[in-house]
């Protein structure tokens, strides 16, 4: 599972600088034009940041796995990985489209994220004296 989840993590790292930088410099312009243009860069902007930001949480989960906190370890991972696609996809997708019904999706992600974060909390709990 470790390797899944570094592997998850540099993949999710790479795709949101990309599309980051795609944000930056090849969106704009086009969303400049639009009326609603603004408020879907920063639904953009808005994804790629919880994308990058879980991407280096997954390698967390992934440090946790290899540390021996397997449940809690495993579920942050998958929590991380499902939670990005959720809320950053919709948000990416939302932006792309301008379909805001997409946005119903978005939620969902936001409480993977939360359970992630939440399995973090556990597997720091359980963690002992002589683990630091």
């Amino acid at each position: 599972m470790t390797r899944i989840f570094i592997v998850l993590s540099g993949l999710l790292g790479f795709v949101a600088v990309a599309l980051g930088a795609f944000g930056a410099h090849g969106l704009r312009s086009r969303l400049e034009s639009l009326p609603d243009g603004a408020r879907r860069l920063e639904w953009w902007n808005t994804a790629a940041h919880y994308n990058l930001t879980h991407a280096l949480a997954i390698a967390l989960a992934a440090w946790l796995v290899h540390r021996g906190r397997g449940v809690p370890g495993t579920i942050a991972g998958w929590s991380f990985t499902a939670g990005v696609a959720l809320f950053s996809g919709s948000l990416y997708a939302m932006t792309l489209t301008g379909e805001t019904k997409l946005g119903a999706i978005t939620p969902f992600g936001g409480l993977l994220l939360l359970v992630g974060w939440a399995a973090v909390i556990v597997a720091g709990l359980r963690l002992g004296a002589g683990d630091s």
